[in-house]
């Protein structure tokens, strides 16, 4: 079993999508998606950073149950409540389902909030990955993220990209036994950045 650790810039509920039964990976982190080292039940957590004011804080923590591909998240009948949609809630406005395929093989890319700036770039980042990650055992703290102990923080990536293969299998055991014994599974928070919408239309996460 290994960890997968990444740090956030940004949380708006899009990757992680950490809404209804499942966490979802689909967008961001192409890297990770990709890994051809990455197995069902290993773990991909990610950390707070100087810029969302949560430096070593966890937002969240999601143990890899399926790894598909763009269409088949696209088609599968379990995440056609994560397709956005952009004058619904902002749950609904984050959703991470929009890739998928031509009868020719070509990419659509659906309209969302993900796809309104920059969107040729981040169709080609976003599908490198290759895979979406699904997760039915998740943690999702968001603004409720808590502190990593100082004796667990060999987890935290400091970089840009990933960290795995430097956090020792010792830590990882550690650290999920701190995260189980001590959190509930599940959604605890807002994304961070949804006060920038909150105040503006008084919206909470709506539980799907």
């Amino acid at each position: 079993m290994k960890l997968y650790s990444y740090k956030l810039d940004h949380d708006y509920g899009l990757a992680p999508n950490p809404f209804g039964q499942f966490c979802t990976l689909a967008v961001c982190k192409p890297t990770i998606r990709s890994n051809k080292k990455l197995n069902i039940g290993d773990w991909v957590i990610g950390t707070g950073s100087k810029k969302l004011k949560k430096n070593h804080h966890l937002i969240f923590a999601m143990e890899v149950s399926e790894r598909i591909t763009f269409q088949e998240y696209w088609d599968d009948e379990r995440f056609q409540y994560k397709k956005p949609l952009l004058n619904g809630s902002l749950v609904q406005m984050y959703g991470d389902n929009f890739y998928h395929k031509t009868l020719k093989g070509d990419w659509i890319q659906e309209a969302s909030a993900h796809s309104i700036v920059d969107n040729e770039q981040h169709l080609k980042n976003d599908t490198s990955g290759k895979f979406v990650l699904i997760s039915e055992n998740f943690f999702y703290f968001g603004n409720n993220s808590p502190k990593i102990p100082n004796e667990l923080l060999e987890v935290c990536n400091e970089g840009r990209n990933m960290k795995s293969e430097s956090i020792s299998d010792e830590i990882t055991k550690e650290f999920l036994k701190w995260l189980k014994k001590n959190k509930k599974p599940g959604l605890n928070g807002d994304p961070i950045n949804w006060k920038e919408h909150l105040k503006e239309h008084n919206q909470t996460i709506l539980k799907i």
